[in-house]
């Protein structure tokens, strides 16, 4: 096995570490360079902070590992290594009528790392989280030895695992449930909000599969909170669509480029795109579940020092007012970018450490400027009191006593994980930062 010694980030590009990196191709290439220097496993490193990251030593690249194992149609479970994209097995599926029941923003998110930070997407209020849809994961330890894990085979480690960053073992493969009406095209409804009170309304009143909200994380007063509520369903036997051309940014952008004033005539114009009556349209799977794919390297935009993201779910009971207070103090510091995202959760979740809770969940980046971790942590403080939860594929600034207030399966996560993977070969910098893997 070659090793390849560089720097790596995660999306964010605001936290790095430097280190060996090992591509296998087999398992059994995996299995013998788990023997020579173990490592936390990795996918396509599209988390934010360093979820992904290890500057203590190796990492397994699995992005290799890709193949398609083995459907069954009348079952719909799908079997596929680690490495696969969840995007390319949504493309492949659609056209036949089955769907992959939780996508995340991103298709080019791996199997194991879908599984691994157990993502949520616009179905989650009716359909949980994706490690809900998981049937089976074949999981290799640091000896080198392959357990295929189900909820009934061994439920506590199968909890610890969906969700589990990794800490477990690393994930070879997985069964995952795909869904019937698949498709390659989707029925889309636009519809303006106003301000904060009536999009979270909109997004309480919506009985679509599909749903998800762009907010204007710049707009003030009256405005504040005003967005676009998309409400998308599959439309069967449609045929598939020829993708579009992708662009690709080609450097890191100038400072200039997301200034307040540059945002705030973004938004207002992305904003007014969609008419007051609203209006529908028929979008690809691709642009209405991974527009952001469509712009390689988008992450460019925010320059050399790259961002940071932060996405909280609050429980409904508080999020009004909990919200308010969080867009009032984003607006005010003119730091947002037009990348702001408002959805509304259901209650499920599959593992121990996973993210959803019943709620709304606010996701926004920021460009990585001396004054966002301060922003950041503020944030972190109104989450904290409203009783909710900060993302951690999302997160690279959090404060170890916040997570742990917010993950209070943490010390059942903590036992398993580290019975599991006794010398911590696992860990990575999240984990150490977090102290998720401490029993106090």
């Amino acid at each position: 096995m070659r090793w390849k010694t560089a720097e790596y980030s995660g999306w964010g590009r605001a936290v790095k570490a430097h280190g060996d990196i090992a591509r296998p191709e087999r398992v059994s290439a995996l299995r013998t360079t788990l023997k020579e220097a173990a490592g936390p496993a990795i996918g396509n490193r599209r988390s934010y902070g360093d979820a992904a990251l290890n500057g203590a030593g190796p990492v397994m690249d699995m992005t290799r590992l890709d193949r398609l194992i083995a459907f069954a149609p009348s079952s719909g479970i799908l079997k596929a290594e680690a490495g696969a994209m969840v995007g390319d097995i949504a493309r492949i599926f659609a056209p036949r009528g089955f769907a992959v029941p939780v996508l995340p923003g991103t298709g080019l998110a791996t199997l194991g790392g879908c599984i691994a930070n157990d993502v949520h997407g616009k179905s989650h209020h009716l359909v949980g989280s994706f490690g809900q849809h998981v049937h089976s994961i074949d999981l290799m330890g640091p000896s080198g030895r392959v357990r295929q894990i189900t909820e009934k085979s061994h439920p506590e480690l199968f909890r610890a695992t969906i969700g589990g960053l990794g800490q477990t073992g690393i994930i070879l493969a997985a069964e995952l449930r795909l869904s019937e009406g698949g498709a390659p095209l989707l029925d889309v409804r636009e519809s303006r909000a106003d301000n904060l009170e009536e999009f979270m309304s909109m997004l309480e009143a919506s009985s679509a599969t599909y749903s998800v909200g762009w907010i204007d994380a710049a707009a003030r007063g009256r405005q504040m909170g005003r967005g676009i509520l998309e409400e998308g369903e599959y439309l069967p036997h449609s045929a598939p669509q020829r993708m579009k051309n992708r662009r690709s940014v080609p450097f890191d952008a100038p400072g200039f480029a997301l200034s307040p004033p540059v945002v705030r005539l973004f938004n207002s114009a992305y904003f007014r795109r969609v008419p007051p009556e609203g209006r529908q349209r028929h979008r690809t799977l691709d642009d209405f579940f991974f527009p952001l794919d469509r712009i390689g390297h988008w992450n460019r935009l925010y320059g050399k020092a790259g961002f940071y993201q932060f996405q909280c779910v609050v429980p409904a009971v508080s999020a009004r007012d909990s919200i308010s207070q969080m867009m009032q103090r984003i607006a005010r510091s003119g730091l947002a970018s037009p990348l702001a995202v408002l959805k509304r959760l259901g209650a499920g979740r599959g593992g121990m450490m996973s993210f959803p809770m019943e709620g709304f969940t606010l996701a926004i980046d920021f460009a990585n400027r001396p004054e966002t971790p301060g922003l950041l942590h503020a944030l972190e403080e109104v989450t904290l009191a409203a009783g909710g939860r900060i993302y951690l594929a999302k997160d690279a600034l959090m404060r170890p006593d916040s997570a742990l207030q917010m993950y209070d399966e943490q010390p059942d996560f903590a036992r398993v994980a580290n019975a599991a993977d006794p010398g911590r070969v696992f860990e990575t910098d999240l984990v150490r930062r977090l102290n998720l893997r401490s029993r106090t």
